[in-house]
C-alpha cells in the first residue's frame, strides 16, 4: 500500500474509476437492450431467463480464472484487453443484424453475443475490484468504495434515461454507443499508471493457483463466510431485482416507459445508498451494517409484492436499491479490509463467481416458476429468505464482531 501514499492518488482512484464508468454505461444500455427487447417481443419469463443465463453463466465459468490472472498478470492489461473482446463481439452483432430476417434467429444471435460479452466481463470485474486496493489506503477503503457505488449508480441512473431511445430506436443504435464508450473507456484508462504489482507468473499453472485461492477464501472463517452471503443474497435478488421488468410489464403496463421508470429510479436508489455509504461509511461495526441492508433488502422486496400502485412500487424500488448498495459496499469492503493483498484477485474472482453462478441459477429456477406462479408470490418469499438471512448474519459473531 506504500504506493498509494504519494501525493496525487486520489486522481489516480477517480480517473480509473471514471474510466469504468464510461464503459459501464454502454455495458448497462446494451444489457437493458437485450432483457427488454425480450421483454416486449416475446413476453416469457422463460426468454427473459434464457437471456440472463447466457450474460451471466459464462461470466461464472471464467470469473475465477480471471481472477487468478489478475494477481499473475498486468490488471491493466487484462481490463482493457476484456473491454475491447466485448466491443468487438457487440461489433460483429452490429454488422450481422441487416442480413438478419427471422426473430428466432436474432435472437439465438443475441444470445450468443450475450455468451462473449459475458466472458469479457469475467476476466475483467476482478481485475477493477483488485486494482481499488492497489490505489487507495486501506483506512479510505469504505469511502472509495461507497464513491464507486455512487458514480455507477450515477451512469446506471442515466442509462435507462438515455435507453428511452430505444422505444424509437435500434438494437444497432444501442450496440454503437457501447462500442464508442468501450474506445473512450479503455483510451482514458491506457494513460493511467497503475502501481507496481507482485504478480506470480512464475508459478507452476492457473490451476495450481485456483485451488491455493480457493483454500485461502474458505479456510478463512470470514471471508468463506461473507461469500457465502454474498451468493444467497444474488440469488434472492432475482425475483424484485432482475424480474421487476417482467413484472411491470404483466400488472402495471407493457410499454418501454413504464420499464425505463423502474430502472431509473432503481438506480436512483443505488445512487443514493452509494451517497450514504461515502459520507456515512456505515455502523462501527462492518457485520451490523451488512444485517441491517438484508433486512432493509428482504422488507423492501415484500413491499413490492404486495403493492397494487404504481408508484408506490416505484418509491419501494428506491429504497430497495439504497439497501442493495449498502449490502454490496459492506461485503466487498470487509474482504478489501480481510483479503491479503497478493490473494486479492483470486478473492474477488470467487466474488464474482458466486455473483455470475448463483443469479443465472435464480433465473432458470425463478423466471420459468413466474410462467407458473404469480411473481408477486415469488417476490414475498424471496423477500422473507433475505430477512431470515439478515437474522442470522446479524447473530453471526465473526460478522459481528468485524470493524
Amino acid at each position: 500500500m506504500d504506493d498509494t501514499q504519494c501525493t496525487g492518488w486520489q486522481k489516480r482512484i477517480l480517473l480509473f474509476l471514471t474510466s469504468q464508468c464510461i464503459t459501464l454505461f454502454g455495458s448497462t444500455l446494451v444489457q437493458m437492450a437485450l432483457v427488454w427487447y425480450a421483454t416486449m417481443q416475446t413476453s416469457s419469463g422463460a426468454w427473459v431467463a434464457a437471456f440472463t443465463v447466457c450474460s451471466y453463466l459464462p461470466q461464472f465459468l471464467i470469473s475465477f480464472v480471471g481472477g487468478v490472472w489478475a494477481d499473475r498478470y498486468h490488471r491493466k492489461k487484462l481490463i482493457i484487453g476484456a473491454d475491447m473482446l466485448i466491443a468487438f463481439a457487440t461489433f460483429i452483432m452490429v454488422l450481422a443484424i441487416p442480413h438478419i430476417s427471422s426473430e428466432p434467429t436474432l435472437l439465438g444471435g443475441l444470445l450468443v453475443m450475450s455468451v462473449i460479452r459475458s466472458l469479457g466481463e469475467g476476466i475483467q470485474t476482478p481485475a477493477v475490484n483488485a486494482v481499488i486496493p492497489q490505489l487507495v489506503p486501506e483506512d479510505q477503503l469504505m469511502r472509495y468504495n461507497g464513491i464507486n457505488a455512487t458514480m455507477q449508480s450515477i451512469v446506471n441512473f442515466a442509462a435507462p434515461a438515455a435507453g428511452a431511445v430505444f422505444a424509437i430506436s435500434t438494437l444497432r443504435t444501442m450496440f454503437m454507443i457501447d462500442i464508442v464508450t468501450a474506445i473512450l473507456g479503455t483510451g482514458l484508462l491506457s494513460c493511467l499508471a497503475l502501481p507496481k504489482q507482485n504478480t506470480s507468473v512464475e508459478k507452476a499453472s492457473v490451476f495450481s493457483d485456483m485451488k491455493i485461492g480457493i483454500k485461502y477464501a474458505f479456510s478463512d472463517r470470514l471471508i468463506g463466510k461473507l461469500l457465502i452471503i454474498y451468493g444467497l443474497f444474488t440469488f434472492f435478488c432475482v425475483p424484485a431485482g432482475y424480474l421487476a421488468g417482467l413484472l411491470v410489464r404483466r400488472v402495471f403496463g407493457d410499454t418501454y416507459w413504464y420499464l425505463t421508470a423502474v430502472e431509473v429510479v432503481g438506480f436512483a436508489g443505488m445512487m443514493i445508498g452509494g451517497v450514504i455509504m461515502s459520507t456515512w461509511g456505515g455502523f462501527k461495526s462492518r457485520g451490523k451494517t451488512l444485517s441491517v441492508g438484508l433486512l432493509a433488502f428482504g422488507s423492501f422486496a415484500i413491499g413490492m409484492g404486495i403493492s397494487r400502485n404504481f408508484i408506490l412500487y416505484l418509491g419501494l424500488m428506491v429504497f430497495y436499491g439504497a439497501a442493495l448498495t449498502m449490502v454490496q459496499t459492506a461485503i466487498t469492503t470487509m474482504l478489501q479490509e480481510k483479503t491479503d493483498a497478493s490473494m486479492q484477485g483470486c478473492v474477488f474472482g470467487l466474488l464474482g463467481t458466486m455473483y455470475s453462478g448463483f443469479l443465472p441459477i435464480g433465473m432458470a429456477i425463478f423466471g420459468p416458476l413466474s410462467d407458473i406462479l404469480p411473481l408477486r408470490w415469488i417476490m414475498i418469499g424471496s423477500g422473507i429468505a433475505l430477512i431470515i438471512i439478515a437474522g442470522i448474519t446479524y447473530f453471526n459473531r465473526e460478522l459481528k464482531l468485524q470493524k
